[in-house]
Formats: structure tokens, C-alpha cells, sequence
């Protein structure tokens, strides 16, 4: 069902974006009041809008839709910075000072100074309980946040001024939220025999890493694919979350022509040439002078979620999805997204040391789910950002618009982020623990059928998988001639045992 809206205010956000025709990302709430009726909702691909009856109506001031913003569509930093910058200093001050001690007029005062960075003209509060800035049962926070005394508020964002990720207890996070990551991975390895979970390491280390490359559909050299397994192996020892390090990473994972020893000094973007002189621009990088202030505030971000409590699948997301919308290197950079993974969740302790946690191939196997991930933000972003490429393809970025990229709702990255982890537990790990597994069984039933070189009975293996099950006469006459119809027959019944059931 469409609402009919056209007879209805806007309000809260949708009131002050219209007031300050301020430039920012859509909220995921939007609310309007009616002339008449009852509360009134729609939700579609994940937008909430509401309609609310006269009585809602919160009146004509700033200071009041601000209130009606924080309590019913949520807090949103990107939407109150740009508001901010543009309400008369002394218009929100009397606005505040009409009512200093409200639990929501607190909260704006804390955010206006946080966000400009401007003091107001006010007294500090002297008695009142401390509340939560963002309340801790609708929104992931830092725990036990710092107390802030002058509005007597808890401070407990994500994040700093320069960068601050929000991310709402949704329902599907909350009940996500239960998967013990831990310890469903060591259910999973204490079923299959040490060795095997030895040997099938480096099968997941090897998987992990072509499919990060695969995903960006490069084809790495046996040199670049070594050297990324070597980095995956390091995850677990070490926080790669600072600037020389990811410097570091960036030149172990990319064509030396290509490595970067600071953050890149030039504009950026993801495209595709779909005619001569013609690219199809899908997603607008950082400019290179917002960058440092950018990446040095994602930095502060991970530090107060690692100390803060924030559960780890959280805390990933925001991290490494940051990452990849920074894009601060010339290359790698969705490689280098994929392993903050893993180093966040090692850091966290999620993954039991030993095991390789394959969430690249989970997203290589569901493009539309990542790709989702990704636009979530970068769609609505392409509707601000305003470029131009020259026909060379340098692209020159018109406006400010650093702001954009500071106070991302990052929600829907985070349930993407729980969704690849399901999905790399209840399938990349056990397929491919199942497929030694059965590989071992496999070999064994052949072994008693016909003693052969171990080199040949791989070889059969492979060559019957990759054809269904059976040996091609031409591979049979090339590599397998020595063996008599019934010994075909039984070693074909071996591989087809063990795989066509799975």
C-alpha cells in the first residue's frame, strides 16, 4: 500500500531537510503528520516511513523537530551535522536553555557541540542522573562510555568526530546476535580428526585467497597468491588497524608498480567502460584531502569498539566496510576490506586459532547479497556527489563532500556481515571439511581395490570429479590404460559413493 502523503507535513528530519535545504543521506525513517487519521506505517527495502496523527505534531520550532527526530526517526549524525552548520548558534541555545534538563534537549546539546565543535553560551548542568547519549536498547554502543558532564549524558557513539558509524538493534541483528561465532567453529572442528583439520588449512587459506582476488576478477600469479595466504596467516597475531601497517598490507597484495606509501593523493572511483569514452560510474570515492582525516578517525573508531565492548560481527562491519568506502590506497582495497575481516574477529577472539574462516567465498557465492552491502550505501551517495571526468577518465569531484562518508549508517552492512558468517559456517567450513573428509575415504576404498602410486589415485579422483563421477575414455586412455573394465568400474563406484551425495 502507497500512502498518500501530499496533505502532510513533514517532520523531525524531513522537516529541518526541507527548512535548511541541507544536502545529506537519506534517513531510514521519515516521518510527515496528517490533518487527520490514525499512526500509519509502510516499510519497503528496509525505509520506514510513518504517518502520524495531529496530536504528534511537535510545533514550528527547530529545537522541537530536533526532539521529534531523536525520538522517533532515530539518531542520525550526518543528517544533525549538516542541520547544525546551518541553525543560528543562539536560536539552538535558547531553544536548549528553555528546558536544559530534558533527557532529549541534553542529548542535542551534547551532539551540536560534538558535531561542530562549537561550545554553546550555556552553564553546565550541576545535578540530574546521567543518561545514555544513544540509547543502548535501539542502537550498538561503546560500553561503559565516558561521562560527559556538562549535559550529565554517557557518551557512548562508536566513534569520534571524524568518523562515527551508527548501527541499529534491528530485529535480525538482535537475533543474529546469537550465533556464538566461537563456538559453533569448535563444534565444527572437534567432528572431524586433527589431522584432517591440518590438512584442510591450507585448502582454506588457498580458497580464502582466490576468491578475494576472484570477487574483483583478477587471476593472481602464484607469487601474489602466496604472499596474500602469508597475510591471512598473520591476521591472528597482530592489529593491522594502523596507518603503517595497512601501508604495509597494501604493498604486500598489489603489483609493485602499484604500491603506495601514503594514502592516495588522487581522486578515485569504481567504474566500467561500457562504450569508447564512456564509463558507467558506480560508486564515488573520499577526495584525497578529506582522506587523512577521514582514515585517522576510522583508526580512533576501531580502537573505541575493540575497548568498548562492541560484538565483534559489529564491530568488523563497521570497520572493514569503512575501509572499502574510504578506498584510501590506489589498489587493493577490497582485498584489504576482506582480510580486516578476519584480523577483527581474530582480535576479538572469535575464530579458534588454527582455523581459517573462508567469509570471502561465502560472498563470491552470493554476489547479489554483497553487492547489496555495498549499495546500500553507495546508491544514495551517487545521488549527492556531484564529479566530472575528463576524457582521459581523472575525475574532479565539484563540492565538499567529506561529510558524507563521516557518519554513515552502516546497519545494513553489519546484517550483510552476519549473513556471510552463517553462511560460511553452515557451508564453506563443513563442505569443505566434508570434502577431505569423503577425499580420504575415498583414496582408502581405492587403495583396496587397486595399489596404486598415491600421485595416480589424486589424479583419478580429480579427473572422475570433474566429470561427474566417471573417467572420459580419452583420460582413461591417456593416464589410466593399465587398469581392466571391472577396476575402472569399482574405482568410479568409490568416487561416486562418497560424492554424489554431496
Amino acid at each position: 500500500m502507497v500512502l498518500d502523503t501530499t496533505q502532510n507535513r513533514p517532520a523531525g528530519y524531513a522537516f529541518l531537510i526541507e527548512q535548511y535545504n541541507v544536502s545529506a543521506l537519506p534517513n531510514w525513517h521519515t516521518s510527515t503528520v496528517s490533518k487527520a487519521g490514525m499512526l500509519r506505517k509502510t516499510m519497503q527495502d528496509g525505509q520506514v516511513e510513518s504517518i502520524f496523527p495531529p496530536s504528534y505534531w511537535p510545533g514550528d520550532e527547530t529545537g522541537d523537530h530536533l526532539e521529534f527526530a531523536l525520538k522517533y526517526d532515530g539518531v542520525n549524525l550526518g543528517i544533525l551535522s549538516a542541520v547544525f552548520d546551518m541553525i543560528p548558534q543562539e536560536e539552538i541555545a535558547a531553544w536548549i536553555s528553555s528546558k536544559p534538563t530534558g533527557k532529549y534537549t541534553r542529548r542535542i546539546w551534547l551532539l551540536y557541540e560534538f558535531l561542530t565543535g562549537r561550545r554553546l553560551p550555556l552553564p553546565d548542568l550541576t545535578k540530574g542522573n546521567y543518561i545514555e547519549l544513544l540509547e543502548s536498547d535501539r542502537y550498538y554502543t561503546a560500553t561503559p562510555g565516558r561521562r560527559i558532564q556538562r549535559q550529565r549524558v554517557i557518551s557512548n557513539l562508536l566513534g569520534g568526530r571524524e568518523f562515527c558509524p551508527i548501527i541499529r538493534r534491528t530485529e535480525k541483528l538482535v537475533s543474529m546476535q546469537e550465533i556464538d561465532l566461537r563456538k559453533q567453529c569448535e563444534e565444527l572442528i572437534t567432528s572431524y580428526p586433527p589431522e584432517l583439520l591440518r590438512r584442510a588449512l591450507s585448502y582454506l587459506y588457498t580458497k580464502e585467497t582466490r576468491s578475494s582476488f576472484e570477487i574483483e576478477h583478477i587471476k593472481p600469479s602464484a607469487s601474489r597468491t602466496e604472499k596474500f595466504i602469508g597475510l591471512l596467516e598473520m591476521a591472528e597475531h597482530k592489529d593491522f588497524c594502523e596507518k603503517p601497517l595497512l601501508i604495509e598490507v597494501q604493498n604486500r597484495i598489489v603489483d609493485p608498480r602499484f604500491q603506495d606509501t601514503d594514502y592516495r593523493p588522487s581522486q578515485n572511483y569504481v567504474g566500467q567502460t561500457i562504450s569508447f569514452q564512456r564509463q558507467l560510474v558506480h560508486y564515488v570515492c573520499p577526495q584525497p584531502d578529506d582522506l587523512p582525516e577521514l582514515m585517522a578517525g576510522l583508526l580512533v573508531a576501531h580502537q573505541v569498539m575493540k575497548e568498548g565492548a562492541v560484538p565483534a560481527i559489529i564491530h568488523a562491519a563497521a570497520i572493514s566496510y569503512g575501509f572499502v568506502f574510504m578506498h584510501p590506497f590506489e589498489d587493493g582495497n577490497g582485498r584489504i576490506h576482506r582480510f580486516l575481516i578476519h584480523n577483527i574477529l581474530f582480535l576479538r577472539s572469535q575464530i579458534p586459532k588454527g582455523l581459517m574462516f573462508p567469509v570471502s567465498a561465502a560472498m563470491l557465492k552470493n554476489p547479489a547479497l554483497y553487492d547489496h552491502s555495498l549499495e546500500a550505501f553507495s546508491n544514495p551517495l551517487m545521488q549527492l556527489v556531484d564529479y566530472d571526468l575528463d576524457d582521459l577518465g581523472q575525475m574532479t569531484v565539484q563540492d565538499e563532500s567529506g561529510a558524507f562518508y563521516r557518519y554513515i549508517d552502516m546497519t545494513a552492512q553489519a546484517e550483510a556481515l552476519y549473513d556471510f558468517v552463517k553462511l560460511t559456517i553452515e557451508h564453506e567450513l563443513v563442505e569443505e571439511l566434508d570434502f577431505l573428509a569423503n577425499y580420504d575415504k575415498t583414496r582408502q576404498a581405492i587403495q583396496e581395490s587397486v595399489d596404486m602410486p598415491d600421485r595416480l589415485i589424486d589424479l583419478f579422483i580429480r579427473l572422475c570429479l570433474q566429470n561427474n563421477g566417471r573417467l572420459s575414455p580419452k583420460k582413461r586412455a591417456s593416464h589410466f590404460g593399465f587398469l581392466t573394465d571391472t577396476e575402472l568400474a569399482d574405482l568410479e563406484n568409490a568416487v561416486q559413493k562418497e560424492y554424489t551425495r554431496n
